[in-house]
């Protein structure tokens, strides 16, 4: 995973909006909740991606690794500032990199990968990438799975998904993942209202018939969680 402190490029491509904040973002302390940030960072994702010709129907891309570090929460914020940009290239992946800043001091830094499929939704090359691989300055990305599961015997609970979880793709959606990771971190008392890195490895899509666990173990200051599908773990998450 490429350094979460790296600059905005000085060339290529960025790609920039802004969000409102709303009510349905928001905890009951106002802070805005992890979930609420992968959704605006999959949004703005799919407007770049669209507006330069590498979205929907040609070209698919789905999340290998995501690393969110909250460096100054956002609780006050009710806008965001959102910058994006291509931080890395591979042969059928490529690095993701946003800056949120809010209107009230609150910012966050996210990196990412993401694997690169056709229309036919298999791994697809990546052919003249021009428009975004200026800002990368050669830097490679790997799809290597970072984080290690839970023990096997670690407590887990069921996880109940809804038909709402489920996207066009036909699988659970991406920022729905953090919705158990906000779940799990209550539960553990982690405080979300202070900086915090929130890391999630997507390995393989859960699907809505699913029976999903979640494992949950804890070392020092950082708690893991599991999503297991029988003896497979579908995908993990960290936060420290």
């Amino acid at each position: 995973m490429l350094d979460p402190s790296l600059p905005v490029p000085p060339v290529g491509r960025t790609f920039a909006a802004r969000r409102r904040v709303r009510l349905a973002d928001m905890d009951e302390t106002g802070r805005l909740r992890l979930d609420a940030v992968a959704r605006f960072l999959q949004d703005v994702a799919i407007d770049d991606v669209q507006e330069t010709g590498w979205g929907l129907p040609e070209h698919l891309w789905f999340v290998r690794r995501i690393r969110i570090e909250v460096r100054a929460p956002f609780v006050e914020d009710r806008e965001a500032g959102l910058l994006t940009w291509c931080s890395g290239l591979a042969a059928i992946a490529a690095g993701r990199r946003w800056s949120l800043e809010g209107d009230r001091g609150g910012r966050i830094e996210v990196d990412s990968v993401w694997i690169h499929l056709g229309p036919e939704q298999r791994p697809a090359r990546i052919e003249s990438f021009g428009i975004y691989a200026e800002a990368t300055g050669g830097r490679p990305v790997s799809t290597r799975l970072e984080l290690p599961p839970p023990p096997d015997d670690a407590p887990s609970s069921t996880w109940a998904l809804r038909s709402t979880d489920v996207d066009l793709h036909g699988h659970l959606n991406n920022a729905v993942y953090w919705q158990a990771v906000e779940d799990v971190a209550r539960s553990e008392g982690v405080d979300l209202a202070a900086p915090l890195v929130a890391e999630l490895d997507y390995r393989d899509p859960i699907d809505l018939a699913d029976r999903v666990e979640l494992a949950t173990s804890r070392a020092g200051d950082a708690v893991s969680l599991g999503f297991r599908v029988g003896d497979a773990v579908r995908a993990v998450a960290r936060l420290s």
